[in-house]
């Protein structure tokens, strides 16, 4: 990339981190989303890779369909098709990033919708809900897991990252203890915190958190 390149990628980058409200980020996601794959890739961005190795773990493929919650330009997408994932599902409040997702042909279905709020799924519809990058400063809030939960079967997984710098102030935490209380999931695995790019950013940590949809 060069320096103008460099730059205009980090004023896409804090034009987001700064969206006051949905409206402010999906426009902002809109205007990125011609150069948002290029741009991440350019630095390291592991996370799609990440997130399917523990969808491999633990859901063999055909055990049912599999949503993509903010699912962005749909660079999860090809590794889990590449591993005999099918009924892939997406959403994400960006219409601009669901276009670009959709080229890549291994979406069955694709739908616009705000995470934290309803979801057009029924009850118990996936067998698993996979999350790459979502879960970060200024984006779906803790309440958005209420939804996805609901719409996962019992037996199926959710499987997910979140920047280690919201996870208690963000209120992760408490909702995961909440949800767990509440008998509706029960947490399997939680990887060491790891950079969630290869070049450069080492200082942004997340988790992965793998929870089992009672």
């Amino acid at each position: 990339m060069g320096e103008q390149s460099e730059s205009e990628h980090s004023a896409m980058l804090q034009r987001v981190y700064d969206a006051k409200n949905e409206a402010e980020l999906a426009s902002a996601y809109g205007e990125w989303s011609r150069r948002y794959d290029r741009d991440l890739l350019a630095d390291g961005y592991v996370l799609p890779f990440f997130i399917t190795a523990f969808v491999a773990r633990y859901l063999p493929a055909g055990s049912g369909p599999i949503l993509d919650a903010g699912v962005g330009t749909g660079l999860t997408g090809p590794y889990l098709a590449a591993l005999g994932y099918q009924g892939l599902s997406g959403v994400d409040m960006s219409q601009d990033m669901l276009e670009m997702a959709g080229r890549r042909g291994c979406y069955a279905d694709l739908k616009q919708a705000v995470l934290g709020e309803h979801l057009p799924w029924p009850d118990d519809h996936f067998a698993a809900f996979v999350s790459s990058g979502v879960f970060t400063t200024g984006h779906a809030s803790a309440a958005s897991l209420d939804e996805l939960v609901r719409i996962t079967r019992p037996g199926g997984y959710a499987i997910f990252n979140i920047r280690q710098s919201v996870f208690e102030e963000n209120g992760f935490a408490a909702k995961l203890a909440e949800q767990e209380s509440a008998g509706v999931i029960r947490p399997v695995e939680v990887s060491p915190p790891f950079a969630g790019f290869a070049f450069g950013k080492d200082d942004i940590l997340g988790f992965v958190h793998v929870l089992e949809v009672l």
